[in-house]
């Protein structure tokens, strides 16, 4: 999570952003919007999410809605996974690979129905999923970007499912992982309710109309009163995310990244053929001369996207594409490409922080 100031263009506001203000939270520019990365401070925001439950505004992300007979074979073509076996109310996990070996963006894809897919994508990469996805619209599928319509709510961790089940009569103890529903949500009808996160602490997410978005998050706040809910910012999501080992798009993988050197080969089916597939199951076949890894800093420092990993010996095998301080290990943690002989688990690194270098050593992901 890099916030990073576009000064060219004026920022765009989520539907409950003056809200998030007046509860104190700290707004920082993210993928083109305004968005708040802590209230309180990040450790308390982060333990409530892995040990109790909070509330991530993410109503940034996109939504595109594909409609038609053909719109699975547009998907099946567009994405690395395998869409066919979806069914009703079921959520797969997914990307869009480029023409020359990278990933344009991945994303989450929704079957509503035989003929209807709801497809999530991240805020910064908005524009331009939907304009590759468009160029290999052959199949006369109806698009809709439904992105400015919605808010979304990600509400976390291991008590998420107390607070929401006070607000509904789905059964959300019954919905596996990675499924979803239509249902009411206090009082509010037609809320997607997705049995999905990216923090690995469990939870839901819940899509609603931008109208219904503030009487909803006053409901869960509510019903989250005696557990002590918080709301939570992007700088939690992303300690979150990352002691989970779950890619971030910008950071662990991009354009010039392929999925299985991302270690993504799960989501990259050939049992089909999609955009750029033979180069992907080349590498699968053939063996990729990177990975990305999890390591663990040994010697006192944290790592940051970019900085350079050595050998022991001090010769550069990669570099980092995240890192923090974990504060549920207590312990300084992230990811990289690294030579793939360097890529075992145990294998002693360097990382270089502030012209020292560091001892690290390969671990396997999740971290925790």
């Amino acid at each position: 999570m890099n916030p990073v100031m576009d000064t060219t263009q004026s920022l765009k506001q989520i539907a409950l952003n003056d809200l998030h203000i007046a509860l104190g939270g700290k707004m920082v520019p993210f993928a083109g919007f305004s968005m708040p990365v802590q209230y309180s401070n990040l450790i308390q925001e982060h333990n409530a999410v892995r040990n109790n439950v909070g509330v991530f505004d993410v109503s940034h992300m996109g939504e595109f809605m594909l409609r038609g007979e053909k719109a699975l074979d547009l998907i099946q073509l567009v994405t690395s996974n395998d869409a066919s076996v979806l069914v009703d109310g079921k959520v797969q996990y997914s990307c869009l690979p480029n023409n020359t070996g990278g990933i344009v963006d991945d994303l989450l894809v929704y079957r509503m129905n035989e003929n209807e897919y709801l497809l999530v994508v991240n805020a910064s990469n908005i524009e331009k999923d939907w304009n590759w996805i468009s160029s290999h619209n052959t199949f006369g599928v109806q698009m809709e970007n439904i992105s400015d319509q919605l808010s979304l709510f990600a509400v976390q961790g291991p008590n998420a499912s107390k607070v929401l089940q006070k607000l509904t009569d789905v059964n959300l103890g019954a919905m596996e992982y990675y499924t979803f529903t239509r249902g009411t949500m206090a009082g509010i009808s037609d809320v997607i309710i997705s049995n999905t996160g990216y923090t690995g602490a469990g939870g839901f997410e819940l899509y609603v109309r931008n109208a219904d978005a503030r009487t909803l998050w006053d409901a869960v706040f509510e019903a989250g009163k005696e557990h002590g809910i918080l709301p939570c910012g992007l700088g939690c999501r992303d300690t979150l995310r990352l002691e989970k080992g779950f890619c971030l798009y910008g950071n662990d993988i991009d354009d010039n990244t392929s999925p299985i050197e991302a270690g993504l080969g799960w989501i990259t089916k050939f049992s089909k053929d999609f955009v750029n597939s033979s180069y992907h199951k080349s590498l699968k076949e053939n063996g990729v001369s990177r990975k990305l890894v999890g390591f663990e800093m040994i010697d006192r420092g944290i790592p940051r996207q970019h900085y350079v990993i050595r050998d022991p010996e001090g010769n550069v095998i990669g570099e980092v594409t995240s890192g923090t301080q974990s504060p549920s290990l207590n312990k300084a943690i992230g990811m990289g490409y690294v030579q793939t002989e360097f890529s075992k688990p145990g294998t002693e690194i360097a990382i270089e922080i502030r012209d020292k270098s560091l001892k690290a050593v390969v671990c396997k992901i999740p971290f925790l």
